[in-house]
């Protein structure tokens, strides 16, 4: 698991010069004008309502000493949790409303490592890959909040809380890493069938959301490049893992990064 979510991230080096190479930047227009606009509506969002999650959580503290401390601290609880569903919220919209404008960058990506045509085993097209975006997200968004519910209750226990925030960031990842590997798996598979193959490489999944969640940490830069950035890497992976058995393709300049 953890060679694989290693392998997931190293593949990250050479997205960007994978993308100029095959002139896939313009794809990315539109999604990322999504992505700009529905991160500056979450993050305006967050930062209103933080305090106002924090003045509530606050009111279970009934006496006078302490109070100003806990009320602090239930603040900036309120931030993170009020920050971690919207981080949550942005995943699931951009890569729902991004899905039918991926196709054509995993196409291509395919038809370079493959040295053919990429073929569509399942009839698509660009309602069917909206719709397909968006099912996928509503189903991604519940079990991650079923996930992440309890995890974010966690953070209330002195020490508990540094783990959480650990597993909270693995969950994080493994969905946006299972959207983004899913844009090229949607040619491939029915919607099972995908999920099914996604579960057997969370690992690769994982380290993929890693680092779609470490481009966010940058500011303004990283909200511009992580769909570009994090969907390349993505699509190499699953070209890799459903075409490693044909002795034809070359990874380049991926071919140091066995995937399995």
């Amino acid at each position: 698991m953890i060679q694989n979510i290693i392998r997931g991230l190293q593949v990250y080096a050479g997205a960007y010069g994978l993308i100029s190479k095959l002139k896939l930047w313009k794809y990315f227009i539109i999604p990322v004008i999504i992505s700009i606009v529905v991160f500056a509506m979450i993050f305006v969002s967050a930062y209103g309502l933080s305090d106002n999650l924090g003045e509530w959580i606050a009111g279970v503290w009934i006496w006078e000493f302490g109070k100003a401390t806990f009320t602090a601290i239930s603040t900036f609880i309120g931030g993170v949790v009020i920050f971690a569903i919207g981080l949550i919220l942005y995943k699931h919209i951009i890569m729902a409303l991004s899905s039918p404008f991926m196709a054509p960058v995993s196409e291509k990506i395919e038809a370079y490592f493959t040295g053919k045509p990429a073929k569509n085993y399942v009839n698509t097209n660009f309602s069917k890959q909206l719709i397909r975006g968006i099912r996928i997200g509503l189903r991604n968004l519940f079990k991650e909040l079923l996930l992440t519910l309890p995890i974010l209750i966690l953070k209330f226990i002195p020490i508990v809380n540094i783990f959480s925030t650990i597993l909270l960031f693995l969950v994080q990842a493994y969905y946006a890493g299972f959207a983004n590997m899913d844009y090229t798996l949607e040619r491939h598979f029915k919607y099972r069938d995908s999920v099914a193959f996604i579960r057997q490489h969370r690992g690769l999944a994982i380290g993929n959301g890693i680092g779609f969640l470490l481009l966010l940490l940058i500011p303004v830069v990283g909200v511009v490049l992580v769909l570009p950035l994090s969907v390349t890497s993505a699509s190499v992976i699953a070209v890799d893992l459903l075409f490693d058995d044909d002795d034809d393709i070359g990874f380049e300049p991926f071919d140091k990064i066995e995937l399995d």
